[in-house]
């Protein structure tokens, strides 16, 4: 039974037909650069994120080519990384499952991100419910489970809900749930030294930070790389590092990283709507390049178009939800390294697309090449209180330029906070913004974007005066 989605703080469900787990067995990102205004270092994990083929939303595309919602949902859903969801208990044919994945992954040197979501009783008997039938069954998936993580680095979202979400259980059963997790990331890093494991801490709308870190201390986050927050969520990416920070503060230690989920957060929460809630949008893209000391990467945990269990079953993908997110969301570059394009079967052989050396953040150190007539168009994707996130379109008219910095000044007094796919700074009511290493060329007519989130006061005015590369713009 579902719970009162008005009044309880719950992340949504993803009940994981895995689909792609079937997919994977029968087959076999780094996104747009999220880049801040300040100077801040990012967290340990570095790299690409591998963008699965077999997705519940590449598997629709590819079956829908035609249909007049494909265009978008490829280009701002099916283009990026997303997590793969382990949930159908299936224990004779996981190892194989997560060896397929993990070794794709590998073969184009980039990062796999999994999401085991097996534990018996999850999400408390709600819309995801589930998982194995015992704790020492449970411990016996796991060690499958590890035994298909390879050895090369590997992003484990280990159990939405697990500490979140306990409700339901008793205080033998909170002590069994504990050490069935402790044991999950002591095996998993036994196994594969450069996994990176996090654990559950809910949301900045659930719990406080104190109660949050006392409950991932119970579970042995002390041996694993942190946490995540936000998963199947729609908070503020802002709000969830502010929580984040506090936890760890909680925590005390020093060690510990934070991942946040930012699949569905483009525009925020419905107040506390979490099943299906209305007009919401794709946030930020995944990136190990956060600009925040404490916080390892932005990812997309949550698949997003797969219901929550309101507009449809929890895990189905449903096109229209797909659409609607994409239409409301922040609009980022298809990773440098894949194609937008779904592909409906992956190639274990494929030669590597980016090399593990790549640093994606870092900028082009030639100067800006001079253009000719160049267009901007400039958008607010969405408006709240005193904030907005804005994104912004250069198509150029001149000779084709290998990189680019884009100038404007502001009538109005607004701030910019942060930035993806540009480095963009600000001195008084002058913004510059450059490119990142993916997308500095834009050919004769070609175009390429950039977004970014702001606090504004008083009105919130658009500019009118744009240059590229020291060109006046229309």
């Amino acid at each position: 039974m579902i719970p009162d989605h008005t009044s309880t703080p719950r992340r949504n469900r993803r009940l994981a037909a895995l689909g792609t787990a079937a997919a994977m067995t029968a087959a076999t990102a780094l996104a747009g650069v999220l880049l801040t205004t300040t100077e801040a270092a990012a967290g340990t994990l570095s790299g690409t994120f591998y963008r699965e083929p077999s997705s519940s939303v590449n598997r629709w595309l590819a079956a829908n080519p035609n249909d007049y919602r494909a265009p978008l949902i490829s280009q701002r859903i099916g283009s990026q990384p997303q997590a793969v969801w382990f949930a159908n208990y299936q224990p004779s044919t996981i190892q194989s499952q997560v060896s397929a994945y993990v070794g794709a992954a590998n073969n184009l040197n980039q990062i796999p991100v999994l999401v085991p979501y097996m534990l018996p009783n999850r999400d408390c008997g709600g819309a995801s419910a589930g998982g194995a039938p015992s704790i020492s069954a449970y411990r016996t998936w796991v060690d499958s489970f590890a035994a298909g993580l390879g050895t090369r680095t590997a992003v484990i979202i280990l159990e939405p809900d697990s500490l979140a979400l306990q409700t339901c259980l008793s205080s033998t059963e909170k002590a069994e749930r504990n050490s069935a997790l402790s044991y999950a990331v002591t095996k998993f890093k036994q196994v594969n030294a450069n996994a990176k494991v996090y654990l559950d801490a809910g949301h900045s709308a659930w719990n406080s930070p104190a109660d949050t870190a006392s409950r991932l201390q119970a579970a042995g986050v002390a041996n694993a790389a942190g946490f995540y927050s936000n998963a199947s969520n729609y908070r503020w990416t802002a709000d969830e590092v502010a929580f984040g920070r506090n936890v760890l503060n909680a925590l005390g230690n020093s060690n510990l990283h934070q991942v946040v989920d930012t699949s569905r957060n483009g525009k925020g929460p419905l107040g506390s709507e979490w099943c299906d809630p209305a007009g919401r949008g794709t946030g930020q893209a995944p990136s190990t390049n956060t600009g925040e000391a404490t916080v390892d990467a932005y990812i997309w945990i949550k698949l997003p178009g797969e219901a929550d269990g309101c507009a449809a079953a929890a895990g189905q993908f449903v096109p229209d939800l797909a659409y609607s997110l994409a239409q409301n969301g922040i609009v980022n570059s298809p990773p440098p390294s894949q194609s937008a394009s779904p592909s409906p079967s992956r190639s274990p052989s494929a030669s590597p697309s980016a090399s593990p050396s790549a640093s994606p953040s870092s900028s082009p150190s030639a100067s800006p090449q001079p253009g000719g007539a160049c267009s901007v168009s400039y958008r607010i994707d969405s408006q709240w209180g005193e904030g907005f996130v804005a994104s912004v379109t250069i198509t150029n008219r001149g000779a084709a330029v290998s990189s680019w910095t884009l100038t404007w000044t502001y009538a109005g007094n607004q701030t910019i906070t942060n930035a993806w796919n540009a480095t963009v700074s600000q001195s008084g009511a002058n913004v510059t913004a450059r490119n990142v290493a993916h997308n500095g060329s834009i050919a004769t007519n070609g175009s390429t974007s950039f977004g970014f989130q702001a606090t504004y006061s008083g009105s919130n005015t658009n500019p009118t005066s744009f240059k590229l590369n020291n060109v006046t713009c229309s």
